[in-house]
């Protein structure tokens, strides 16, 4: 079985001119740029790339919990399937939420955070996860990371993430969280997402968190050859999910279904 088999998971439609472009053109070869200094901030490096937390089941609770969320998100493949479900139960979303809403952490629903920002549902996060086939060794950007639920799931399945907030003070408490939670694979910086974080590009996934009315074309110059990005395209209540491939020479665009996502800054 494949994971949403990119001819299944919808038509590709036209970008600029069409659905190719020149990415040699686009984006000259650049130079990989390492991250050993800044390697005892994000855990211990072992067979060639970070790690962190190894994904622990919290409670039966949280396995249904997350077997609910994975098998609503409608993952197919068993590897992500399995990657999914053991690090969604290992994440306690109750400590994402703030305290008075933290007994409807279960529940598939988006809920507040403060700051105007809100988290994602469950079943949405793992939508977007299981379309990048998330698994243990990729090096994944979250754009609107807001409290840090997302990149602490991405990180209990063994990604490198590298985490931006526009929101100041949020980014500032999701750290401490991230910190106290034992989640150091996880860089987080306060900043202008759009511009992504290329002294760490390329990335094997980018996943946007917040919704923009489009994505600008210098972010996919930091995807690796096969990488794919995730991003919720529009406003109001006329947001799609949308989903690129970058190839060798070409970027494949595949409009998905409605979504909702709270508006980026």
């Amino acid at each position: 079985m494949k994971l949403y088999p990119l001819s299944d998971i919808g038509s590709p439609v036209t970008l600029g001119a069409g659905i190719l472009f020149n990415l040699k053109q686009l984006f000259p070869p650049r130079e990989s740029v390492g991250v050993e200094r800044d390697i005892r901030s994000i855990g211990n490096r072992e067979n060639g790339y970070v790690i962190g937390v190894k994904p622990k089941v919290l409670s039966q609770g949280w396995l249904r919990f997350a077997e609910r969320v994975v098998d609503t998100a409608g993952v197919l493949e068993e590897d992500t399937y399995d990657t999914l479900v053991k690090a969604f139960a290992s994440v306690p979303r109750d400590q994402f939420v703030q305290s008075a809403l933290s007994s409807r952490a279960t529940e598939d629903t988006a809920l507040p955070i403060g700051y105007g920002q809100t988290i994602s549902k469950p079943s949405t996060v793992a939508r977007m996860l299981g379309l990048i086939g998330v698994s243990p060794g990729m090096r994944v950007l979250e754009i609107g990371c807001g409290s840090g639920y997302c990149s602490a799931v991405m990180s209990a399945a063994g990604a490198q993430v590298y985490a931006i907030e526009y929101v100041g003070l949020l980014a500032q408490h999701t750290r401490r969280m991230l910190d106290r939670l034992g989640f150091y694979n996880i860089l987080v910086r306060n900043g202008d997402g759009m511009r992504g974080w290329s002294e760490h590009a390329p990335f094997d996934a980018i996943v946007v968190s917040a919704a923009f009315e489009s994505i600008d074309l210098d972010l996919f110059g930091q995807l690796a050859t096969g990488g794919r990005l995730v991003a919720p395209i529009g406003s109001g209540n006329e947001q799609v999910l949308n989903l690129w491939e970058r190839g060798e020479e070409e970027l494949h665009h595949y409009q998905l279904e409605p979504c909702k996502f709270v508006e980026g800054q």
